[in-house]
């Protein structure tokens, strides 16, 4: 009875939750800009909006001359004097978490997050899951086990203010109502080790009622393959009531047919855009590509044409601007104090009625050593149409430039790892070059005169990328390995997997 009365409530709560959010989805244009002028209002008297001038901002171009775009480097003067306790800097007050990431250029990244800013991490995770019981009539996971597979939730303290990975910030604001369902344990997610931690997580949940699972798409793949391996069966042998994966971190396009492999049997999928600087869309139709953009959640967001981004006089264009089907540079200003942040990530629109999006790469990820700039959504959709043709599984991919071969023309090398190789290498390979070219006109351009060679594909043996994560101290967590590189440094040390 009480079962039942859990999932009926479910159901109840969820519809509300629906019906509520068509609101935002029809007034996203207004409702943001409304929201960037609350948040210059609001952040008037802090250093930061003296000395920009916040006072006399009445436009969206008032802010765009004030605010240049900036990134991690351009606000660690004004974050290192937050971490030191000071308030009125980025924020009215100092934030009630750093989510704590690893960065190439600056270290680790502190990235604040205001008593304001962190309940929309909460409520963008509970939105994706209220639509998709809405929408799917289906609450039977509520009344199972869930996991999610994230970082040690032990916290320190910078200056008073907790500190840790956003996974494990989270952790510590899961409803009461779901933590009797929650696994695995508290100690074993405090684990650092991850092979250990994954598992003693099978060693806990291999006899539980799983119903809901998740992670981002590589560690979910790597619990799901230790299960495998210790009881010989699929996933949905293992746990038959699994309803639903949630899953976020990486495009889950290029590793469905891995899990489904695993899975073996149906399993209902939903894909998230959280992100340390916010939680940013969720999967609202699963019929059709695209995350629904959350524009009501404490977030500004800007959009630069990825062809203009760097540039001093790159466009900064807001939802009523944008085109579908091209790439643009994420640029976000929010409740927890970042000002023209550039996340990082790159997005193109499926839809504007509402607005949806797809996470198409990383401003820092693409290939470009010959003026090519291909970007990650090309080459994942090139691999997940040569898979069509001529089919095989695929574990991982990482593509570099090759400037100075021993001998011939440059080229692209693809080092891949198979879980289940193509009958044909030869003909895979030729596919996978024709439709790169086909979605970069530019390498195409380059092969046709000759500027460049087909690309070299070089064969990696079964569990090379994990080794390489583990080599770099980058396994489990969010990490992921970029799919490519605009120089040689990963491709170097993946040779010593070479098959």
């Amino acid at each position: 009875m009480l079962n039942f009365l859990k999932k009926k409530a479910a159901l109840i709560w969820a519809k509300k939750h629906v019906q509520k959010a068509e609101e935002f989805k029809k007034n996203s244009e207004k409702n943001q800009e409304e929201l960037l002028f609350a948040l210059v209002n609001t952040a008037q008297k802090t250093l930061f909006g003296r000395e920009h001038d916040f006072e006399n901002i009445r436009t969206v171009k008032d802010f765009q001359d004030r605010v240049k775009v900036s990134d991690y480097e351009d606000l660690k003067p004004y974050i290192e004097k937050v971490k030191k306790g000071q308030a009125n800097i980025l924020w009215t007050s100092t934030p009630e978490y750093f989510a704590k990431t690893s960065g190439t250029t600056s270290g680790a990244k502190y990235i604040p997050i205001s008593k304001e800013g962190m309940p929309y991490q909460i409520k963008g995770a509970q939105s994706a899951l209220f639509h998709y019981i809405a929408k799917k009539q289906n609450a039977d996971f509520v009344n199972g086990k869930m996991i999610f597979l994230q970082g040690s939730p032990e916290l320190e303290e910078v200056f008073g203010i907790k500190t840790g990975r956003l996974s494990g910030i989270v952790a510590h604001h899961i409803p009461n109502y779901l933590q009797k369902n929650r696994l695995p344990s508290w100690e074993t997610n405090m684990m650092d080790d991850w092979e250990a931690k994954v598992d003693k997580i099978v060693e806990e949940t291999e006899n539980e009622n799983m119903t809901l699972i998740s992670g981002i798409p590589p560690w979910l793949i790597m619990y799901f393959e230790k299960l495998t391996e210790k009881h010989g069966k699929k996933i949905k042998q293992i746990f038959p009531d699994l309803q639903l994966i949630v899953t976020g971190g990486v495009n889950y396009e290029p590793y469905r047919d891995k899990m489904e492999e695993l899975l073996g049997g149906k399993v209902d999928i939903v894909q998230t855009f959280p992100a340390s600087e916010g939680f940013f869309a969720f999967q609202d139709d699963y019929t059709r590509e695209g995350l629904l953009l959350l524009t009501n959640h404490g977030i500004f967001y800007e959009f630069i044409p990825l062809e203009d981004y760097g540039r001093p006089d790159a466009r900064r264009l807001t939802l009523k601007d944008v085109e579908l089907n091209k790439d643009y540079a994420l640029i976000l200003t929010t409740n927890s104090g970042l000002w023209a942040y550039s996340i990082g990530d790159v997005v193109r629109f499926t839809d504007k009625t509402p607005y949806r999006i797809l996470v198409s790469g990383r401003t820092k990820h693409f290939t470009s050593a010959f003026g090519e700039h291909v970007i990650a959504f090309e080459v994942e959709e090139a691999m997940k149409s040569t898979v069509e043709k001529y089919p095989a599984q695929i574990t991982e991919f990482h593509l570099a430039p090759q400037v100075n071969p021993d001998e011939g023309l440059p080229y692209h090398e693809w080092f891949i790892e198979f879980e289940k190789e193509p009958e044909n290498l030869n003909v895979f390979k030729s596919e996978l070059d024709d439709q790169l070219r086909k979605r970069n006109t530019y390498y195409d351009d380059l092969i046709t005169g000759s500027i460049l060679q087909k690309l070299h594909l070089t064969v990696l043996k079964k569990g090379a990328f994990h080794e390489y994560a583990k080599s770099q101290g980058k396994l489990g967590g969010q990490n992921k390995t970029p799919r490519l590189a605009n120089d040689r440094k990963i491709a170097d040390l993946l040779e010593i997997y070479k098959k």
